[in-house]
């Protein structure tokens, strides 16, 4: 069985302005000598994203919403 995947979550103003973060992200807890490739998780377009990789989910906080830049 595996362990069930952490979930994080952000605020908007976290969010790069694509409105996205970066797998893995120190926020999730994880050890960066020790995990997969780098990967782009796309939070803002539905307020949730999950990792490929490791299955962690980021998503926006309650009341948070992303304005993206232009």
């Amino acid at each position: 069985m595996s362990q069930a995947a952490a979930v994080v979550e952000l605020l908007a103003s976290e969010l790069n302005r694509q409105g996205g973060v970066f797998c893995p992200n120190p926020k999730a807890g994880m050890k960066l000598w020790n995990t997969h490739p780098k990967v782009y998780v796309d939070v803002a377009h539905t307020g949730e994203g999950k990792c490929p990789y490791c299955g962690t989910v980021y998503r926006l906080k309650a009341g948070e919403h992303f304005h993206g830049g232009h």
